[in-house]
């Protein structure tokens, strides 16, 4: 028998998958990993300190392990069978909340989401106060569109930890796109009071202004986040203010620096449909459209847009 971390059980593996934000657990207790608004689950390093004794030699160890294998081959339906082989070893070994939770990220990669709802639940039956299950399952019920239920779970994050700013940013946008600014705004002020150096206040602000149709300073505090996270998703947003000032060139490049990182995002191509319609390059918006729509955009909607 070993003396180890409980968290070394459970994926340490990169896990690639694009569905937006769900965390993969690796340790238990009221003290859970946070990802940032927007990030992809990603390697992380165990800085629990809840130890256990923990016998790696026991079916339930061993079923874990070939999970965390097909993990690292990006087999989603096989690593979620080996979990299920887990629970089914040891159905009251307290470790099972957090593979209830891997299981229902598992079953999001996999476009199970009723299924994942119902692992989320289950697991935050077992530990109530675990605050990436809640980021978790939040961020599935937005997925969803159940946008009540997720503000009910970000909203309890908040009460659970005063210091988050992860719930209090998903929280502004959501406020954001129900057209309650001033909410957004007091959120994104809530941020800047825990940490202002927070990128995710800097980019709550940045989106605030490009809603309310201030391009330049929106590209500014977009500017301020990418220096420091560069991504393709912030990329995309400035581009888009870029277009707005008529600055084509900028956004020209910010779209293809974006293009070289998510090659596959359909608003990426909208964009550059835009910026094409700018230059008089129909043949070319067109091509773009028809990518974006073949990446899953509808045709309406980028119709609308692009103001057709």
């Amino acid at each position: 028998m070993w003396r180890v971390k409980i968290g070394i059980i459970v994926f340490c593996a990169v896990m690639a998958a694009g569905q937006g934000g769900a965390q993969v657990i690796n340790s238990i207790g009221d003290e859970n990993m946070k990802v940032p608004q927007g990030m992809k689950p990603q390697e992380q390093k165990n800085e629990s300190p809840y130890v256990v004794d923990l016998d790696t030699e026991t079916p339930y160890f061993q079923c874990v392990d070939s999970a965390q294998t097909y993990i690292y081959d990006h087999d989603w339906p096989m690593a979620e069978q080996w979990l299920l082989k887990a629970i089914k070893a040891e159905p009251d070994n307290p470790g099972n909340s957090m593979i209830l939770s891997n299981i229902a990220t598992l079953q999001r990669y996999q476009g199970k989401l009723s299924d994942a709802v119902k692992n989320y639940t289950l697991a935050l039956d077992m530990t109530p106060h675990a605050v990436t299950l809640l980021l978790n399952r939040a961020a599935l019920y937005v997925q969803m569109d159940s946008v009540q239920h997720a503000i009910d779970d970000y909203e309890r994050v908040c009460e659970l930890d005063l210091y988050n700013t992860e719930a209090r940013y998903s929280l502004g946008v959501l406020a954001m796109e129900r057209g309650d600014t001033k909410r957004a705004e007091d959120l994104f002020n809530e941020i800047k009071r825990i940490n202002p150096n927070s990128g995710l206040y800097h980019e709550g602000m940045a989106l605030l202004h490009k809603r309310n149709g201030n391009h330049g300073r929106a590209a500014e505090l977009f500017s301020q986040v990418i220096k420091v996270q560069p991504s393709a998703q912030l990329l995309g947003h400035r581009a888009d203010c870029y277009l707005a000032m008529k600055r084509l060139n900028d956004a020209e490049e910010d779209i293809r620096t974006a293009l070289e990182m998510e090659p596959e995002d359909p608003y990426l191509y909208l964009l550059r449909a835009k910026l094409n319609k700018l230059r008089f390059q129909r043949d070319d918006m067109e091509r773009d459209i028809d990518t974006a729509v073949s990446l899953g955009l509808s045709r309406d909607y980028i119709t609308q847009s692009l103001g057709d």
